[in-house]
């Protein structure tokens, strides 16, 4: 199976597609090609690999003698795409619209994936929490500029990306990654242990709770201040025919308190 490994390789197939093209998990793709012969696939999974690859049967001698051309390449692209469009269905729909090609595999191979670890039964609660805090990352992309940088370092030392490769903000990507690259060192290393950590881990926490107790603070006077502006306009509640001029007055409010 190295043959047919190295052919996937060089074709650019990654497993999250051939396994959206076989129709089965990406685990289960992982474990066919761990077999030491094509024939020990499931037969229609083997038929679905010879009509994608054009070859008659599945041994190492007819995977070797493969040659991989431009009209080849673009031959099984073809087919890829067209058995993975076949082997879709609504659960996977996605509004593509304005989306270049991309962007659009991009967000199918991200839906297929976490598709994927919210069926895995053996940790469907730790997979469940773990994409909850992955949505929340995304939500505060735009916040916490250092998540982008800590995706960047994930990327590299999982070997997705080259280790000298700087998308953002090199010199800030730079620092940190040091910086959390000496952490995790230290951690993986067991130089740090949970008392040694007690006091960082205490400042921590109280931070984050002066910081949720500010927002907490805000929002209440906010409250405050809107339901000022609605009564000074004579209004009971919020709409979107009154928003504007609830907005403009809830300002107003605000600076008087300056």
């Amino acid at each position: 199976m190295n043959s047919l490994n190295e052919l996937l390789q060089e074709l650019g197939i990654s497993k999250v597609r051939l396994a959206k093209y076989l129709n089965v998990s990406r685990q289960m793709v992982y474990n066919y090609l761990e077999l030491e012969d094509l024939n020990k696939w499931p037969k229609e999974k083997k038929i679905l690999l010879l009509k994608l690859l054009d070859i008659e049967d599945g041994t190492e001698k007819a995977i070797e003698n493969i040659k991989i051309t431009t009209d080849y390449l673009m031959a099984v692209e073809n087919r890829l795409n067209q058995g993975v469009k076949n082997t879709s269905d609504i659960d996977n729909y996605f509004d593509m619209k304005g989306l270049d090609k991309e962007s659009q595999t991009l967000l199918a191979d991200i839906n297929y994936l976490l598709k994927e670890k919210l069926l895995e039964t053996s940790k469907k609660e730790e997979n469940y929490h773990v994409i909850s805090y992955l949505y929340h990352v995304l939500q505060s992309l735009d916040n916490v500029p250092e998540i982008k940088y800590i995706l960047g370092y994930m990327s590299k030392t999982t070997g997705f990306i080259k280790p000298d490769e700087y998308v953002f903000n090199e010199d800030k990507q730079f620092i940190f990654e040091g910086i959390l690259y000496s952490a995790l060192t230290l951690y993986n290393n067991g130089g740090a242990s949970r008392s040694k950590l007690k006091e960082s881990h205490k400042r921590f926490v109280q931070e984050i709770e002066q910081k949720n107790e500010e927002k907490l603070s805000r929002t209440q006077q906010l409250n405050t201040i809107k339901i000022q502006a609605l009564r000074e306009l004579g209004y009971d509640q919020m709409t979107e025919a009154n928003a504007a001029e609830v907005l403009e007055k809830i300002a107003e409010i605000e600076t008087r308190k300056v």
